[in-house]
């Protein structure tokens, strides 16, 4: 077993080491050449010419250093150089230090990358970090626990790329587990924030928005649009599977959204499967109360409405015809805001989960898109798929038909 002494010049206070000199100690009296750290030696014999040798320790306690204030080996050459290399041995020696995980600051990468991962600039990605840190803030001290800004960009590459959760822990150095309970963390803060950038009919002002449809197509006191959009399920979805059966014969979540002329998300519910989607939104209870003075439009989906327009399904006159133009021109704002949604999160395109959690990871893009949209981060480039003739599933209500004909007669007579 083999020996260690550390010789050093120099002394110890309050666990620092100032170092006076380094001395080049050649035992066996052979030219070792010029040093550039403290010498060791091993050796487990031999003729010791220290005055005051320092204590000994084997391989497997470590080395401890000796420390000399006065000369030490009269007569054996010395050299004065730097020992700051000595310094951190010595100092390594005596105190054991603790080992954090490096993690790679993300906010460091070209907006390019940071906006092909993250969908966000790294000024949206430092104020999401401020937004959901009262909610995400780890109360543990371990040295390796997730930063805030850690949680929200995994969750970002997760709303970004809809990939496996395994992967996003693979490109991002952490394990699965910790990649589900950071976007869990995320998912959970940003359904807290829903009512404070989801608001109906919009953050401007009703007028406002009126205004801008009517300049947009001619249409009147139109306060927004409204659509459902299938977001693919693919976890096992239990007793109530038949539930979440479309008319593809596929699994998926109905999503019913509203929005207004800028695109912003005005309302969304993701808890209903089916065509009952509107009948038990809040949102439809609202209107059903005269809540709001205006109306929305949508495709034959829906069953036309004193509040909700749709478009004539047989045209017979020239109005009509104009009418329904009009209507598709404003409709067709909710159709772009699925399609920059599903481009910007493409996790939108299928989830792995079940679907309660697939409502919140839903709800959770909305919020996400509205802040993206208020921020003017970039919007990726969509093209309108051909839309699908969509057969009328509900009767129209006499009331809504006559507002409709009585909007024709005026505006587009």
């Amino acid at each position: 077993m083999l020996k260690y002494q550390l010789i050093f010049c120099g002394q110890m206070t309050g666990g620092k080491v100032t170092p006076f000199r380094e001395l080049i100690v050649e035992p066996d009296g052979q030219q070792k050449g010029p040093a550039d750290f403290c010498p060791l030696w091993s050796h487990r014999h031999g003729d010791k010419k220290f005055s005051s040798p320092g204590p000994e320790a084997t391989e497997d306690d470590g080395v401890s250093g000796s420390f000399f204030a006065d000369e030490l080996f009269k007569g054996e050459r010395e050299v004065g150089i730097p020992v700051d290399l000595g310094a951190r041995i010595v100092q390594g020696s005596l105190r054991r230090q603790r080992v954090f995980r490096d993690r790679s600051d993300p906010l460091a990468l070209p907006e390019d990358i940071l906006y092909e991962r993250y969908r966000f600039s790294s000024e949206g990605i430092r104020y999401l970090i401020v937004l959901v840190g009262p909610y995400v803030g780890n109360a543990t001290k371990r040295s390796c626990a997730l930063t805030v800004a850690q949680c929200v960009c995994i969750s970002l590459r997760f709303f970004a790329t809809g990939t496996y959760m395994h992967t996003v822990g693979d490109a991002e150095h952490i394990s699965k587990n910790t990649v589900c309970r950071a976007i869990r963390k995320v998912v959970a803060a940003l359904n807290t924030l829903l009512n404070k950038f989801v608001v109906f009919p919009s953050f401007l002002p009703a007028q406002t928005v009126k205004e801008a449809f009517y300049q947009l197509a001619g249409f009147p006191k139109l306060i927004g649009a409204i659509d459902c959009t299938h977001v693919p399920l693919n976890a096992p979805l239990g007793e109530h599977e038949a539930d979440f059966v479309n008319r593809k014969s596929t699994h998926s979540i109905n999503v019913q959204m509203t929005c207004d002329h800028q695109l912003m998300v005005s309302s969304v519910d993701a808890k209903w499967p089916g065509s009952r989607i509107f009948r038990e939104s809040s949102l439809g209870q609202q209107f059903l109360q005269g809540r709001y003075d205006g109306v929305i439009v949508g495709d034959r989906g829906y069953a036309c409405m004193t509040f909700l327009m749709t478009s004539y399904g047989d045209p017979q006159t020239p109005s009509e015809a104009s009418f329904n133009r009009a209507l598709s021109t404003c409709r067709v704002k909710i159709e772009m805001t699925f399609g920059v949604m599903k481009a910007r999160f493409n996790c939108l395109r299928g989830l792995r989960v079940k679907p309660e959690r697939a409502s919140q990871i839903i709800t959770a893009c909305v919020v996400l898109h509205n802040i993206a949209t208020i921020r003017k981060e970039r919007t990726p480039h969509v093209q309108l798929a051909a839309e699908d003739v969509v057969d009328p599933i509900t009767i129209d209500h006499p009331t809504g038909v006559a507002v409709r004909q009585a909007i024709t007669a005026q505006y587009f007579g």
